[in-house]
């Protein structure tokens, strides 16, 4: 046992934890993370892992919390990083910002929503064959655990159901996005030959070029819809 985890022990507190327990851990949720993506997480200061004597890294309960976090704003809020570390910096000195547009980390430092399938269709007002037909048009993962960004697309798929817009209606929405995808990838590409704390930075500013794409086909359906308004 190592002075870390002994320490750990003594003190009553959760072991900690290996790099390769994190990844056991998170990657279910988030099959991106990698071991170069949480050096990077470190080496912008978003998480402060312990050490050992021999220099590895041990991550607590509160370090996993943390990464947990940041990759669900990073995910599910298209937030580069920066504005993530700067958030969390807020909330560590005691303050309650607010992030335009998008939830504030502090609801997901409270306890943000792990669900299984029957929790998520009970949570959205959603059926299971809803639910299924969801993951059928690649609308959503085959998961057995699901987030808040799983729980808001159901829930809007059960609104669509009520006006008569299927999830098989939505198929060609998928296929708009694996379009985009490629776009970023394309534009990404050079970056990807790089070493891995590069390839970490690429697949940041890959998610802020997602966001840029969000904004631009929310405007565009708004204005194909402008005349319902007229």
């Amino acid at each position: 046992m190592s002075a870390t985890a002994a320490s750990s022990r003594a003190s009553g507190q959760a072991p900690l934890l290996g790099i390769g327990q994190v990844l056991a851990r998170l990657q279910p949720e988030f099959p991106e993370l990698t071991p170069s993506k949480l050096r990077f997480l470190e080496e912008q200061r978003l998480v402060s892992p312990a050490r050992t004597a021999s220099g590895y890294r041990k991550f607590s309960a509160a370090d996993v919390e943390r990464i947990t976090v940041v990759l669900s704003m990073q995910r599910d809020q298209y937030l580069p990083l920066k504005v993530i570390r700067t958030h969390l910096e807020a909330i560590d000195a005691g303050e309650t910002p607010a992030l335009p547009g998008a939830t504030s980390a502090a609801a997901f430092l409270s306890g943000a929503r792990r669900l299984r399938r029957d929790e998520l269709v009970t949570a959205a007002g959603a059926t299971p064959a809803l639910l299924d037909e969801a993951v059928s048009a690649s609308l959503l993962p085959a998961a057995e655990i699901y987030g808040d960004e799983a729980l808001g697309v159901l829930r809007s798929l059960v609104a669509l159901r009520a006006v008569g817009i299927e999830p098989r209606h939505l198929r060609g929405v998928r296929a708009a996005a694996e379009r985009e995808a490629a776009l970023v990838e394309r534009a990404m590409a050079p970056s990807r030959r790089a070493d891995a704390a590069d390839k970490a930075r690429a697949a940041e500013r890959g998610l802020e070029l997602a966001g840029h794409l969000e904004t631009v086909h929310a405007s565009v359906v708004r204005a194909a819809l402008g005349h319902l308004t007229r």
